[in-house]
């Protein structure tokens, strides 16, 4: 598979998952838009190993996408600079985790804005391209909590859940433009952020490394093992494909059998 003279836009690519969907596509030769906050030096330096991976063009956007202006002023300038957006990645996100009864407001809206109406205002803004192209690829970084729920996480289960109903009803308005909308729905996912977590929790918990891995964090996932950022990567690459063209409306989960419980 190649995927050079594509353009694929990625949200919250800056390091994790993100940075892994940017990876695995350049190396198809597709040019990349990044997306996010981070150290200027160190989003450089990605952005010229993705140039370096692709042979084609990466660009770097820091557009806040809790903003619908500034989403709009990112979608103007990916088409500026390469015509429109033909692979597009939602993919930012944020948690955070109280009672409803104690959930702060400011919270929720934040979560709601980032995980589930930044994705409405990039597919408005790049469906149009793709129609013209009469080829698309849309793709959601959903969450196990698209599928289920677990407490003290409202905001970031409902944003979830309505970003699967977004990505259903886009899939069905495409259908014959020769586009995909799809959902990656993955459990826990082995990053530096997780992987921080677990000196503070070994202490609090007064548990060993192997019995936080075990019996906190992979405590809903039957495999016992962290999904890896290139195992949803490769996922992500399998539905740009022409062997996933009919794959669309989806909800592909990648959780070690946690939504199967």
């Amino acid at each position: 598979m190649t995927l050079r003279g594509k353009t694929a836009l990625i949200t919250g690519s800056t390091s994790g998952i993100g940075l892994a969907y940017a990876k695995a596509l350049a190396g198809q030769g597709a040019n990349i838009i990044i997306n996010g906050f981070g150290a200027p030096e160190a989003i450089e330096q990605e952005r010229l190993a993705l140039e370096g991976l692709s042979g084609a063009r990466a660009v770097y956007c820091g557009h806040d996408m809790t903003k619908p202006d500034e989403i709009e002023a990112m979608m103007r300038h990916a088409a500026d600079a390469f015509g429109g957006v033909d692979i597009l990645i939602n993919n930012a996100g944020m948690q955070h985790v109280a009672p409803v009864e104690a959930f702060p407001v400011e919270k929720w809206d934040l979560i709601i804005a980032l995980n589930l109406t930044s994705a409405f205002h990039t597919c408005r803004l790049a469906i149009p391209y793709m129609k013209q192209q009469r080829w698309g690829r849309i793709i959601q970084t959903a969450s196990a909590h698209s599928l289920t729920a677990s407490p003290f996480k409202s905001a970031y289960v409902t944003a979830k859940h309505g970003l699967a109903g977004l990505t259903k009803t886009i899939a069905l308005e495409t259908a014959t433009f020769g586009i995909t909308a799809n959902c990656i729905s993955p459990g826990y996912v082995w990053t530096p952020l997780v992987e921080n977590q677990i000196p503070d929790t070994m202490k609090a918990r007064n548990m060993t490394r192997e019995q936080v891995m075990n019996d906190v964090l992979l405590a809903g996932q039957p495999t016992k093992q962290f999904v890896t950022v290139e195992q949803v990567a490769e996922t992500a690459l399998f539905l740009c494909s022409d062997a996933a063209s009919n794959i669309t409306g989806t909800n592909i989960s990648v959780d070690g059998g946690w939504t199967a419980q």
